[in-house]
């Protein structure tokens, strides 16, 4: 499926950039000021690294780091996944999706040209999130049956569920 839009159409052209060495407070008030969620790590204007929010928060704050002394090449993401200008958005948004990102640098012979979100691409395609949501739907699906799974009595079955089912049906 094709939108007719292309990425450099929609992406961000100045996307907010960090070095490796800046201090994760820094970054954060950075993120904070620019009112973006994730930072580029660049270096001779090619991406070599991205840092979100959920890193800030799943490496730092709830191993309860320093932010002041952390730098943001102790947490930054250096697998990459990129997208070329002149793919259709329909490609990126695939790309997000299997690759559970929100946000793609936008390269060109391996340089930085822009930086695309899933925001930007809902903005001008909102019916596309049908495809977005479809994942998460399985992935939530997925967490709930184990969930279950753990509470089924020993032979397997959901005893305890019908009896308190039974329990709060009865009238006192």
């Amino acid at each position: 499926m094709q939108t007719g839009y292309k990425v450099v159409d929609i992406m961000t052209n100045k996307p907010i950039v960090a070095s490796r060495d800046m201090t994760l407070k820094d970054a954060a008030e950075l993120m904070a000021g620019e009112n973006v969620n994730s930072l580029l790590i660049v270096e001779n204007n090619e991406p070599v690294g991205i840092v979100t929010d959920e890193d800030v928060v799943r490496k730092c704050v709830a191993k309860g780091l320093d932010s002041k002394k952390l730098k943001l090449k102790d947490i930054l993401s250096s697998n990459l996944m990129t997208i070329t200008p002149e793919k259709d958005v329909y490609d990126a948004l695939i790309l997000m999706r299997d690759n559970n990102i929100r946000q793609l640098p936008v390269v060109n012979k391996k340089k930085l040209e822009g930086f695309l979100t899933l925001k930007d691409i809902l903005k001008i395609q909102p019916e596309l999130i049908d495809l977005v949501a479809e994942k998460y739907e399985v992935r939530e699906e997925s967490r709930k049956m184990q969930e279950i799974e753990k509470l089924a009595d020993d032979d397997g079955s959901y005893g305890f569920f019908s009896k308190l089912k039974l329990r709060k049906g009865k009238k006192r």
